[in-house]
């Protein structure tokens, strides 16, 4: 991915059940980048989102474009 190291975190909205994922924003200025990772499978390969499109999910998210 690159040779800066990601920050991982988890939402503060999450509910510790292990059904999350996490981010790291630290690579979106140097990257323009999101890594995404399975919470519970860190190993696991990791997701590269534009940030534009990881912005554009959240906003969806908050609006309730994603209903349950």
């Amino acid at each position: 991915m690159t040779t800066e190291t990601p920050v991982w975190f988890t939402s503060s909205y999450s509910n510790n059940g292990g059904e999350c994922v996490e981010v790291a924003i630290n690579l979106v200025a140097s990257h323009g980048t999101v890594p995404v990772r399975d919470t519970k499978l860190q190993e696991s390969p990791v997701l590269t989102v534009p940030a534009a499109s990881f912005s554009a999910l959240v906003a969806g998210i908050k609006a309730g474009g994603f209903p349950a």
